[in-house]
């Protein structure tokens, strides 16, 4: 299994797309960087009045959404990539057993995206501390330390679900345009619609949306959501349909 587990991570090292979603996640970390710089000093230079009215300065809210793109991206491409190139043939000559071939793609990429995104997760409150913690509410958006250290936590826990769901429709649609579209969909499309449903739909689909899983699972959102174990059920329900989906889409097909 752990030559499995090598060939696996050599093959996600050898795509330049990888470095290309690292590169998007650097840069909007950057930007998210910008952004706390320029609110924090608009609020030093505004009226009391002027600074009810601020939005938190925190760089997650920008960050993590691409992020969570950006890594169901990889976790897609880290199917779609061998099978368009036709490079899945010889894999699975060496690998015959498929189940063997999926543990080591969820092992890759649940590894690479949990470190990477509890990375990206924690730098981004992290910054947003030093650059806006020691300013009041509404600028820095959390009561204490705790509130934003869970947040960070369960950003990068989300980035880590939406990677083994970005596996799990890549084995489904192996395309990855078709896949980058589901995920679109999920990430950007579903919530809307749910937005647009009548009461009490709309705010019960929301809840159960990939997007606003993360707050919920931290227990700093607002009110009338779900409690943080029922968000880690539902987390842990997206990844285990979207990957059995997967998994029975890449047992029955040809290479």
């Amino acid at each position: 299994m752990s030559d499995i587990f090598a060939s696996e991570l050599l093959k996600v090292r050898s795509v330049r797309s990888s470095y290309a979603l690292l590169a998007v996640v650097g840069a909007m970390l950057a930007l998210g960087v910008v952004m706390v710089i320029g609110m924090t000093v608009d609020f030093d230079h505004s009226s009391a009045a002027e600074q009810a009215k601020f939005a938190g300065a925190d760089a997650s809210v920008i960050v993590i959404p691409f992020t969570q793109f950006c890594f169901a991206a990889f976790g897609a491409l880290a199917i779609t990539a061998e099978v368009g190139s036709g490079m899945i043939r010889p894999s699975l000559v060496a690998v015959p057993r498929r189940r063997s071939m999926i543990a080591g793609k969820v092992a890759v990429v649940g590894g690479l995206t949990l470190v990477f995104g509890q990375l990206v997760a924690f730098a981004a409150y992290l910054v947003s501390r030093l650059i806006a913690g020691g300013h009041p509410a509404p600028l820095w958006p959390y009561d204490s330390t705790s509130d934003g250290v869970r947040m960070a936590l369960s950003n990068g826990v989300s980035i880590l679900v939406l990677g083994l769901v970005g596996l799990g429709v890549g084995m489904l649609v192996r395309s990855t345009a078709g896949a980058l579209i589901t995920i679109v969909g999920l990430l950007l499309i579903l919530p809307t619609v749910a937005f647009f449903l009548p009461d009490p739909w709309g705010p019960r689909v929301s809840r159960v949306m990939l997007s606003n899983l993360a707050p919920q699972l931290s227990g700093t959102a607002d009110t009338g959501v779900m409690p943080p174990v029922w968000a880690a059920v539902t987390m842990a329900a997206w990844v285990l349909v979207a990957l059995g989906a997967g998994a029975v889409a890449f047992f029955r097909r040809d290479p």
